[in-house]
């Protein structure tokens, strides 16, 4: 684990060098290691950022990180800066995506048990109501939508409402992906309207499979490519949700989505850098 947090700091702490990112040189805590706590956390503590700090005091290798308060405040101060270092590591992978392959599905994230949804006090409204045909599921929450390359690096995604349809979430997305890309999807990403503009505005062909009545059936070898892809990005959404604690802990609905995104950001660096 120490040489895995001393890969994640430099790996971190060069990327806001390349940026430009600047900061108080006063600080006893840098942003790079505010970071790479959060994302030690997410990896092997299940979020939990209370054993990611005593672990850092512990080995020495943060001697002055932040106590568990003032790390939450700093680490929200900085939400923005994740995100950004987020979309500059996705677009190094599209580069070297030479296939122009991608996959986009979504898995839902519960904030509470069915049951509990009446005493809920992160989120309430119906908005976050919502089904999952694929896992036969009701949950109350966000549902995420990921664009991966086909070997399941995650490229873009998007934290919704759960009450969102796959179609509808496809569509709130920013979808920066290369020309002549390809997207593959499943059945509930159905739209001919959207494939045609796509395919006309930017040159990417939307590859969804098919439903037993469609108007635009594909050739056998396309189901195939179709069916492959859904299940490498199905592997990846397991092995982000392995990370999850059993319920993710959160006071407030930025705390909760931030989790989500450390971990998904930690699963595409270790998969595809470390």
């Amino acid at each position: 684990m120490i040489e895995k947090f001393i890969a994640i700091y430099v790996f971190i702490d060069d990327l806001l060098k390349e940026i430009g990112h600047k900061e108080p040189a006063t600080r006893n805590a840098s942003d790079s290691e505010i970071i790479t706590v959060a994302l030690i956390a997410a990896k092997y503590f299940h979020g939990n950022i209370d054993h990611a700090i005593s672990f850092a005091k512990s080995t020495k290798l943060c001697p002055g990180m932040l106590g568990k308060s003032r790390f939450n405040r700093r680490i929200h101060s900085i939400f923005e800066l994740i995100i950004d270092l987020f979309s500059n590591i996705a677009e190094v992978i599209k580069r070297l995506n030479i296939s122009s392959e991608y996959s986009i599905d979504s898995f839902p994230i519960a904030t509470c048990e069915n049951v509990r949804i009446c005493r809920s006090r992160l989120i309430k409204g119906e908005q976050y109501r919502g089904y999952k045909p694929s896992m036969r599921k009701y949950f109350y929450g966000f549902s995420v939508q990921i664009i991966a390359t086909i070997d399941g690096i995650p490229v873009e995604f998007a934290l919704l409402p759960g009450c969102y349809h796959d179609i509808d979430g496809m569509k709130n997305m920013y979808f920066n992906i290369p020309e002549n890309s390809i997207l593959y999807g499943d059945s509930a990403y159905t739209d001919y309207n959207c494939e045609d503009i796509y395919y006309e505005a930017e040159s990417i062909k939307l590859m969804i499979a098919r439903k037993s009545n469609t108007k635009r059936p594909h050739k056998a070898w396309e189901n195939f490519l179709i069916a492959n892809s859904r299940n490498r990005v199905e592997t990846t959404f397991s092995q982000i949700s392995s990370m999850f604690p059993k319920r993710i802990h959160a006071v407030t609905v930025n705390g909760f989505l931030m989790k989500v995104i450390l971990f998904i950001f930690v699963f595409t660096i270790d998969e595809k850098f470390l």
